[in-house]
């Protein structure tokens, strides 16, 4: 006689440790916690905390994903250009920038990354390509600026934004990496400074900010779309406008969080290509200057000031990966 498994369904994977990425409606026995798992996705949105940082400090620069992110300068105060890599679950000291510098930026992931811009001071176009152990330094920004915004990867990456001076500049200048040399692009449409982005080089996303120095009066919801060439304005902006704030995920699918409104903010919005949304989740720790890393729906927040902190928080969106234990009443 055939086995019912034959004839109709399929069996059940035995593992000893549960899969890192599971699907929605995977399943699979657990035989170290004997227990039948499954995979689903999160309903609701959470901010959850997370180990700190081992250097506290603000004004740094993020690059990677929520499970392999990397965390590189920022002021401690002094500059430093102390390197950590998170595991999700913890960071680990690296070999730090060879430029130690804050208010820069970064792209790129954990194994390849890619820091830019700052200030030591004075304001400086440095660049330097990280390859999971050590920096090397690249070719310079040809516009050195501070308070920059970045995004895409290691050998197609995009900066944009920023300050320079004095005298004082607020700056719209945007450049493309090719893996070796920047690149001048048409120009923001909003100059501005303190912003954030997310997205690749082709398609990428800046909002936030503020258009004056000090910040004042000209902070900034406005949000731009660039599409390899030029940039284009989005007249929805941000719901929370605000300066100094962090980001994760991709033009069609952003994320912004945290930043000084002012005060200091922990307000969340999605941008789902046309419109941001607001969470009614925020950050723990509100705070600004912070790093950000990931997607819209797996995020990492870390750092930030002006009160210099190593926290760290976990994004969780909905409809982000889960594991659920298989119960019976």
């Amino acid at each position: 006689m055939a086995d019912y498994i034959n004839i109709r369904g399929q069996s059940i994977e035995v593992v000893a440790s549960d899969p890192a990425n599971p699907t929605l409606g995977q399943i699979w026995y657990n035989s170290t916690s004997n227990t039948l798992k499954g995979g689903g996705v999160t309903t609701t949105s959470s901010w959850a905390t997370g180990n700190n940082m081992n250097t506290a400090r603000y004004a740094l620069g993020g690059a990677g994903i929520q499970t392999a992110a990397l965390a590189f300068g920022g002021d401690a105060p002094p500059p430093t250009g102390a390197t950590e890599e998170y595991d999700g679950n913890s960071w680990t000291s690296s070999n730090p920038l060879n430029t130690a510098r804050f208010i820069l930026a970064g792209a790129g992931t954990q194994t390849a990354g890619l820091a830019f811009g700052g200030s030591l001071p004075p304001d400086t176009g440095a660049t330097e390509e990280y390859n999971g152990n050590s920096w090397a330094n690249s070719n310079s920004l040809n516009t050195a600026r501070r308070e920059i915004a970045g995004c895409g990867i290691q050998t197609a990456a995009l900066a944009f934004g920023g300050i320079a001076g004095p005298p004082v500049i607020i700056s719209s200048a945007t450049e493309e990496y090719n893996g070796s040399s920047w690149t001048s692009s048409n120009p923001l449409n909003t100059a501005r400074r303190n912003l954030a982005g997310c997205g690749i080089q082709t398609a990428g996303l800046a909002f936030g900010g503020s258009t004056t120095s000090p910040a004042g009066p000209g902070i900034t919801g406005a949000t731009e779309e660039y599409d390899g060439i030029s940039w284009t304005s989005n007249p929805t902006g941000l719901n929370t406008v605000r300066r100094a704030l962090a980001g994760a995920g991709t033009q069609t699918a952003g994320l912004a969080f945290g930043g000084e409104a002012p005060p200091n903010t922990g307000a969340t919005e999605e941008y789902d290509g046309s419109t941001w949304t607001t969470s009614p989740v925020s950050l723990n720790t509100a705070r600004q200057d912070l790093g950000g890393a990931g997607t819209q729906t797996l995020a990492l927040a870390f750092g930030g000031g002006p009160s210099v902190t190593a926290a760290t928080e976990e994004w969780n969106g909905a409809g982000s990966p889960l594991t659920k234990t298989v119960t019976v009443s």
